[in-house]
């Protein structure tokens, strides 16, 4: 089992910043990518941004450019840092983790944290 934390959301102005984190625990070494899933009122969930293990990145094309996903591997953390953001940013942020246990691909998530571009 995978457990996730995230923190880091609020309220924020538009243009303005903020940056999430996602701290993860239990079994670790079966971690494989970690991203950010977001679902905004009355949306699917959506990929925002991943990272695997050896670091490579995929961001969705809403995002380029303004936010960067970065990861710790010594502390079990994922981080989002998100610039410029907009008011259509507005969603609560999922962490989710990819692992693969006994050849299988299974996914953990966070709670959500809750991230409000407004002015």
């Amino acid at each position: 089992q995978v457990q996730l934390v995230e923190s880091g959301g609020g309220l924020v102005q538009p243009g303005g910043s903020l940056r999430l984190s996602c701290a993860a625990s239990g079994s670790i070494f079966s971690i494989d990518a970690m991203g950010w899933y977001r679902q905004a009122p009355g949306k699917q969930r959506e990929l925002v941004a991943a990272i695997t293990s050896g670091g490579s990145t995929n961001y969705a094309d809403s995002v380029k450019g303004r936010f960067t996903i970065s990861r710790d591997n010594a502390k079990n953390t994922v981080y989002l840092q998100m610039n410029s953001l907009k008011p259509e940013d507005t969603a609560v942020y999922y962490c989710n983790a990819r692992a693969v246990v006994a050849g299988l691909t299974v996914d953990y998530w966070g709670k959500g944290t809750l991230v409000t571009v407004s002015s």
